[in-house]
């Protein structure tokens, strides 16, 4: 067996256990886990908290770059599912009739686009926010039951969400290191 097949097997395996440790108690909150709409409070929470830290101006510019963040992953999600063309486990004849299948969706499974987002996010506004607020590495809480939830209601298997969240953290990483140059060059022309 090939290490491909090997790993793809294993993912599978995976898949069917964690999906079926769902019941039917669980079923409406990971819904609403996986609905973006519900996190709007969150964003809500964390856009007061971005002009609180860094003012208007700055504030705008962080918005900017979340907003190229979101724009980037998802485009470079798109391209990467569109390119390996991986079957959604809800949609794959081979193991859907073992799992719990809450939803479904037509587009291909790798890599997860909700993991990326969520984890470049994160990591992006962690890495900005971490010296204005003593608790916000709790925000990681987010992008990993948003991310489970894929796996949970059927539509993604655990390759495809942590392939999604390891590209999430070195993307958010990357868009921190460039804001980074952009605050500072704010900061430049408001002294001049």
């Amino acid at each position: 067996m090939e290490l491909l097949d090997f790993i793809i097997q294993k993912d599978h395996e995976l898949m069917i256990f964690l999906n079926n440790l769902g019941s039917e108690t669980w079923d409406l909150f990971w819904i609403k886990v996986t609905d973006k709409k519900s996190w709007i409070p969150l964003f809500a929470l964390l856009i007061y908290l971005i002009f609180k830290a860094f003012g208007t101006k700055k504030g705008f510019a962080i918005l900017l770059m979340v907003a190229v963040a979101i724009t980037f992953a998802d485009q470079f999600t798109n391209l990467i599912k569109n390119t390996f063309e991986r079957i959604r486990p809800c949609n794959d004849p081979s193991i859907y009739e073992q799992l719990r299948i809450l939803h479904k969706s037509a587009d291909f499974s790798f890599f997860s686009g909700h993991a990326a987002n969520s984890f470049a996010n994160t990591t992006f506004l962690f890495l900005l926010l971490r010296k204005y607020y003593k608790y916000i590495g709790l925000l990681f809480i987010w992008p990993i039951l948003f991310a489970y939830s894929r796996v949970y209601i059927g539509v993604h298997y655990p390759l495809d969400i942590f392939s999604g969240m390891i590209f999430g953290l070195l993307s958010g990483f990357i868009f921190y290191k460039i804001s980074m140059k952009i605050l500072n060059s704010i900061d430049l022309k408001h002294k001049i």
